[in-house]
């Protein structure tokens, strides 16, 4: 019997695109809001002894909340497995505590997730491309998580915007390690800049570890907010004698106008984003192009041998 794919409601756009790539039951959900705004949801299929695949990220504590009620009606209605998909795992800014009383929301949602009923089969959890390694160890025993790589859909896409001969660059030291790893699978060299402190919330570029001169630069960033970074970076790559700057990332999230930042720098001449957020499938911009994340999703679930 197929699995079944459920989705949280802003999610609904990535879950479709799996259905359409793979062997499952579309979910249905009947949505409706109270007038007090509480929201009412029924879920409408008949989910006893089903493998049930649950798509929703926590792009804010609303849509975390729904897709915790969600599975636990799942399995409170009889799936006899629970597979979480989280594209994009919010709380990356509060994923460890710097000052004393801070909250670390991270690991709460993190415990929230975990303390979902278990179904028979037992329940896990996809992240993609996390912003920090160690969040899967937030998670409690009753839940597993597995981190999958958006490598593929990087790589195609950098192949993509620069062929065989370009620099593939990070915004700094911190994310070296991960470009470095796919510039040696695309047989690229890889560059990043060093940042010097100048305050507590400041900084500026002091060097680049790489000659760049007369090359095209493709800067890859796990995610872009703001885009304050990226812009500061591909300052730091022209003026280092790059003859063109173009971005990849994996979670567009493009907040405070953050994608108009890149266009109007004038730096940049085009940024590639998966579809793991949201707002990335709300931009109607040519100057974005967005790439699906749901064949990485389907090969990961049929890679667990899951049914």
């Amino acid at each position: 019997m197929q699995p079944i794919i459920i989705t949280t409601e802003v999610y609904a756009y990535l879950g479709q695109e799996m259905i359409d790539g793979g062997n499952y039951e579309a979910g249905r959900i009947e949505v409706k809001l109270f007038p007090d705004g509480e929201k009412y949801h029924r879920l409408l299929n008949n989910l006893e002894g089903r493998d049930v695949i649950l798509v929703g990220g926590t792009i804010d504590d609303a849509s975390t909340l729904e897709l915790y009620d969600l599975a636990c009606a799942a399995v409170q209605y009889g799936a006899q497995s629970l597979t979480l998909v989280v594209p994009y795992f919010g709380y990356s800014t509060m994923e460890r505590a710097v000052r004393p009383g801070e909250l670390v929301k991270a690991r709460s949602r993190a415990l929230l997730l975990s303390s979902a009923p278990r179904a028979v089969r037992g329940n896990r959890l996809l992240l993609v491309d996390l912003h920090t390694e160690g969040l899967p160890y937030y998670f409690g025993p009753e839940i597993r998580p597995i981190h999958v790589y958006a490598k593929s859909v990087v790589m195609d896409a950098a192949k993509e915007l620069g062929g065989t001969n370009f620099v593939l660059a990070a915004t700094d030291a911190g994310r070296a390690k991960w470009v470095e790893s796919l510039a040696n699978d695309l047989g690229v060299a890889a560059a990043f800049v060093y940042k010097e402190r100048i305050s507590g919330s400041e900084t500026k570029v002091s060097g680049i570890n790489a000659d760049v001169r007369g090359k095209e630069v493709i800067i890859y960033d796990d995610m872009i907010r703001t885009g304050g970074s990226i812009v500061g970076a591909a300052q730091a790559y022209r003026d280092a004698g790059a003859s063109g700057v173009s971005v990849i990332t994996t979670h567009g999230l493009f907040v405070g106008g953050g994608l108009e930042k890149l266009r109007n720098s004038g730096i940049i001449r085009s940024v590639v984003s998966t579809n793991t957020h949201p707002n990335a499938v709300l931009v109607q911009d040519n100057f974005l192009t967005v790439k699906s994340i749901a064949p990485v999703l389907n090969r990961a679930l049929q890679n667990l041998n899951h049914w």
